[in-house]
Parts: C-alpha cells; sequence; structure tokens
C-alpha cells in the first residue's frame, strides 16, 4: 500500500437537495493524505469544511467520485475512521468510564473478554488525563474534560484515522490552548492519521503538517494548500516568534482574508 495516499479523495463533488433546488456544496476535489500525516481544513463558514469531513467519515456519500481509506472505498462509517465532534455526544447518565467503555465494547466486545475491555477503556482516560474522573457523569465534569472524554472514546477504538470537527471551538482560550498541547502530544505517541476541521489560524498552523484552505461557497473547492514544515516535538511558546510560524500563518491568513475576503464583507 502506497502510505502517500492513506486517504484518497477523487473527482469529489457533494449536491444537497434543498427546497430551492440543488444545492452544490463541494466541487473537484482532490486531496490525498498520507498515512500519520496530521491535515487541518480550514476556510469561511460554509465553504464545505464539515461536509468533506463528513465523506471521509463514511456519514454521507458523495453525489460524483470517490473516497479510499487504505485502498478500500468508503461506503460508510467504519472504526478504523473514529470521530470526534465539537458536541462531545456524551450519554449524560453514563460515568465518564461507561461512556468510552460503550465505543470500546461494540467494536472489540466479540474479540476480547470483559477484563481487556475495561483495560483498553482504561488506558484511554489515562491518555487523556482523565483516570480521576473516571467515575464521574458528565454534569459533573467542565466542557474540556467532557472534550477530553469525547477524545478518549475514539482513541479507544484504535482507529486508523481520527476525524475532528473544530473539537475545542466552543471551549475557552486557555482550556483550547491546554487541549491543544496535550493533542500534540497523543498524535506523538499514537502516530495516528488526523484530519480536523478548524476555523482557529493558529490551531491549524501548531498542529498540522499540511493546511487545506478551502474557497468560499457555494461550489466550494481546495484553493491552497500549505506544508507546515514546523519540527516536532512542537512547543507553542517557543514557536510564538518563530520566523518560519509566522510566514505559516501570515500565509493563511492571506488567503482566507485577503483573497477569500468578500464572505466576511458581505456579512
Amino acid at each position: 500500500m502506497d502510505t502517500s495516499k492513506y486517504i484518497e479523495i477523487r473527482d469529489v463533488e457533494q449536491t444537497f437537495k434543498t427546497a430551492k433546488g440543488p444545492f452544490q456544496a463541494l466541487r473537484d476535489i482532490q486531496l490525498n493524505v498520507a498515512k500519520g500525516e496530521f491535515v487541518a481544513l480550514i476556510g469561511h463558514s460554509g465553504c464545505g469544511k464539515s461536509t468533506l469531513l463528513n465523506l471521509i467519515a463514511g456519514l454521507t456519500t458523495p453525489t460524483h467520485g470517490s473516497l479510499l481509506c487504505a485502498n478500500r472505498e468508503i461506503k460508510g462509517p467504519g472504526p478504523e475512521r473514529a470521530v470526534v465532534f465539537q458536541n462531545h455526544s456524551l450519554l449524560p447518565w453514563l460515568t465518564c468510564f461507561e461512556n468510552v467503555y460503550l465505543g470500546v465494547e461494540r467494536v472489540f466486545g466479540p474479540t476480547e473478554s470483559k477484563p481487556q475491555l475495561r483495560a483498553r477503556t482504561d488506558a484511554a482516560l489515562a491518555l487523556v488525563g482523565l483516570t480521576p474522573a473516571a467515575q464521574k457523569r458528565p454534569g459533573e465534569i467542565s466542557g474540556g474534560m467532557k472534550q477530553r472524554v469525547g477524545i478518549a472514546r475514539a482513541l479507544a477504538m484504535e482507529p486508523n484515522v481520527l476525524l475532528m470537527d473544530e473539537p475545542f471551538g466552543a471551549l475557552d482560550a486557555l482550556t483550547r490552548a491546554r487541549l491543544q498541547d496535550e493533542l500534540l502530544a497523543i498524535v506523538q505517541k499514537t502516530q495516528s492519521t488526523v484530519v480536523m476541521v478548524t476555523h482557529d489560524v493558529d490551531e491549524a498552523v501548531l498542529l498540522s503538517d499540511r493546511i487545506v484552505m478551502m474557497t468560499n461557497g457555494p461550489s466550494a473547492t481546495i484553493g491552497e494548500v500549505l506544508e507546515v514544515k514546523l519540527q516536532r516535538p512542537r512547543n507553542r511558546v517557543e514557536l510564538a516568534e518563530d520566523r518560519d510560524y509566522v510566514h505559516y500563518r501570515k500565509a493563511v491568513i492571506d488567503f482566507l482574508y485577503t483573497r477569500q475576503g468578500h464572505v466576511e464583507k458581505a456579512a
């Protein structure tokens, strides 16, 4: 298998039926994601970022074109592709442990014993620093901790691909920064392939190997792909004044607010 094309997106278009007629959200999407790569999707609201992520997740089917993961066509959701949404989607009556265990049991239940399933759940909670909160329910923990449970649930299934739709978008700046740093450490450890939707330029530059910049919708497509050649592991404090970091940040801002800025002006 060609690891430089672990995820392949070929000639993808996505059109939705609406009361006013067909609405083309995406057109001519061509993208390869390498195994172990961290790719950020960025663009203005309505540019189809989440639509593209949902296509990779198998939650929707493209109107035209094809998507492959590990040389297999994506025809629906699968445990090899885990999704973390902005809304953590935890079951409020279950503890943090039980919320993670639920996913683990569904994926590994047919082949593993209950002690093995519990061990997987404990390991995932430990990875995101939530062992002390394992027996608490979602109503008893902070928003940042809830998002960690969502990440733990995804990681516990040992996915080959981690898909994240603005997972830190609803959090305050300090909590978001802390979880970004934790995500950097987790990805470094697990070597996961990650595709992440974000509105945050600094988040995209800090986390990514490549930033895929989308043109404005409707009929959005990939306008530019920026390769981020910053050495890993990355430290946000050290990078703040790094010449290359500033260059990458400026390139994304220039694309979004100079070349694709008319959406904001019209708002």
